[in-house]
């Protein structure tokens, strides 16, 4: 059975229309109108326990949305969800016992608190006892290499610091279904980094479900091997991260550093030229045509260095959502 089966979710919003000036202010005021926008339209699929999954899509493409719906903050307006058998909308205590929303931009510690002050309020809303609090909170704070920060108050830690400790406190009833929402949101690379490798420690050791939005594809390579991709409220790809990368980035990125400088004319027709400096050349190749061109450029001209790669991710994702469908 899958933790998260989500069937045909829609949410439609009702926007108020309000002509300009005093005769358009008025006619509002009296006589309201409302135009319908639809954030999320028929969006279906499952999640298996344990799984590691990425949710991508561009600014308003209904991300947040979705997650504010599959952990019961709105009602959808049609469709059916549950998660961890529960559904979501009628927010039981024991559904919220299963579950955690965790957002970059958001914080629920209290400032001026130590952060451990936080932690015991949150053990005290889920029932958490003394002995199993301190154990948790004592397992948690070394994974995430928090040590005696947790005594300092909020506003005195880093922002990685603080989003390491808002990470803890979300995680300190042990949910089963983690919701992330760019949890890694304004963190610099080491940071980042770190809060990485702990989601990933944490799914392993406890065999948690993760749904994971970020706008950093690092985010995603690092810890997801499935991705669903959201664009205007439709959901336009369920798959593996390799698939989608296969579709959309079916050319290499060939490099090659010359003995001598040669001009854009002289080197365009080898392939797709991309930016040229100096003496090096970067070629964009399709698949069918890299062994031909790899071979046309050794032979034709005097290569002190030549190395493929794949295009950047975030180009191939960036080709996607451009695209708005696969």
């Amino acid at each position: 059975m899958p933790i998260i089966t989500v069937e045909s979710l829609s949410k439609v919003y009702p926007v108020a229309v309000k002509e300009p000036g005093l005769a358009g202010t008025l006619l509002h005021f009296f006589r309201r109108t409302y135009r319908s926008i639809a954030a999320v339209q028929s969006v279906s699929f499952e999640i298996e326990s344990g799984e590691v999954v990425g949710f991508l899509g561009p600014n308003g493409a209904g991300k947040t949305t979705t997650l504010k719906m599959l952990t019961g903050l709105i009602h959808p307006s049609s469709g059916r969800v549950t998660v961890a058998g529960y559904i979501p909308f009628r927010r039981e205590a024991d559904f919220l016992q299963k579950i955690t929303l965790v957002m970059g931009q958001k914080q629920q510690l209290l400032w001026d608190l130590p952060t451990l002050d936080s932690l015991r309020i949150n053990a005290a809303v889920y029932g958490i006892s003394d002995r199993e609090y301190r154990q948790r909170v004592g397992e948690l704070s070394e994974m995430l290499s928090l040590g005696d920060k947790l005594t300092q108050p909020v506003r005195k830690l880093s922002l990685g610091e603080r989003m390491k400790a808002e990470l803890l406190a979300a995680l300190i009833h042990r949910p089963q279904v983690l919701f992330l929402d760019e949890p890694t949101l304004g963190l610099d690379v080491n940071a980042q980094v770190s809060v990485r490798e702990f989601l990933k420690e944490y799914n392993q050791r406890y065999q948690a479900t993760v749904l994971l939005t970020s706008h950093y594809m690092a985010d995603i390579t690092a810890l997801c091997q499935r991705v669903l991709v959201i664009y205007a409220g439709q959901l336009i790809y369920d798959g593996s991260l390799d698939g989608l990368l296969e579709k959309f980035a079916p050319c290499r990125e060939v490099t090659v550093e010359l003995a001598e400088v040669r001009s854009p004319s002289d080197l365009q027709h080898y392939g797709q030229l991309g930016e040229v400096e100096g003496r090096v050349a970067h070629f964009i190749v399709p698949h069918e045509a890299l062994t031909k061109t790899i071979s046309q450029l050794l032979a034709e001209l005097e290569v002190v260095d030549l190395t493929i790669t794949d295009p950047p991710i975030e180009e191939v994702i960036g080709q996607v959502f451009r695209a708005g469908a696969i």
